[in-house]
């Protein structure tokens, strides 16, 4: 689940801050503001794009947020804390697989196709059977008396985490280019296309000019 909270900026915003050595700045986009939208993009020149900015509330699995942890410049990043809530799997749930991949040949990281159907019944198994395995140990080790901060440790990657991202415009625009990229893991790329769309709303003008020259 991925939600627009907060934002900051328009297409405008980016014309206006562009153009703010001028003197000049504009109410409205016209065809000098696309025109001039499209020269930064093309030419990477987005400074102007780090005025704008997205807040989103994010909720996935932990093994995604670690990946998208890795976007820090131009973004703020805040995550509930099972150290201070202690983790409810019927309230958090527990992430899993649609459909299960096999592992891609050659590589190290990736996935190739559908895992076939004999395979995936006993991948199901398996994964159902450690994830309540890891969450019944977790309520075990909290009725014991056992403190959040450790007990959480034995909590599996698939456990479903919520964070408040802010980033600026520029800085999205890097997290798409990385995360819509054929070679992203699919999971945390279903999460980069709905930022796309949410982005898209919010300045389509850049948004579009961007989409043109990421298409070249």
């Amino acid at each position: 689940m991925i939600k627009l909270i907060d934002k900051m900026g328009s297409d405008v915003t980016v014309a206006n801050v562009a153009r703010v050595s001028l003197g000049r700045t504009v109410t409205e986009i016209g065809p000098s503001e696309q025109s001039l939208i499209d020269y930064l993009i093309r030419h990477q020149h987005t400074s102007p794009l780090r005025h704008c900015y997205a807040s989103f509330h994010v909720v996935a699995p932990i093994f995604v947020l670690r990946q998208w942890g890795k976007h820090q410049i131009g973004c703020s990043w805040n995550e509930i804390s099972y150290r201070y809530v202690q983790f409810d799997a019927e309230r958090a749930g527990v992430w899993k697989p649609e459909i299960w991949r096999e592992a891609a040949p050659g590589t190290k990281q990736g996935s190739g196709g559908q895992l076939p159907a004999d395979l995936t019944l006993e991948a199901e198994k398996a994964y159902v059977e450690g994830c309540e395995a890891a969450a019944a140990a977790y309520q075990k080790l909290i009725d014991a008396g056992v403190c959040r901060e450790q007990a959480r440790a034995i909590l599996p990657q698939a456990v479903q985490s919520e964070v408040i991202w802010t980033a600026s415009l520029q800085a999205l625009l890097h997290f798409l280019d990385l995360r819509l990229a054929p070679d992203a893991q699919q999971e945390i790329r279903a999460y980069a296309q709905q930022v796309e769309r949410i982005v898209f709303d919010l300045w389509p003008v850049t948004l579009g000019a961007w989409r043109r020259e990421r298409n070249h």
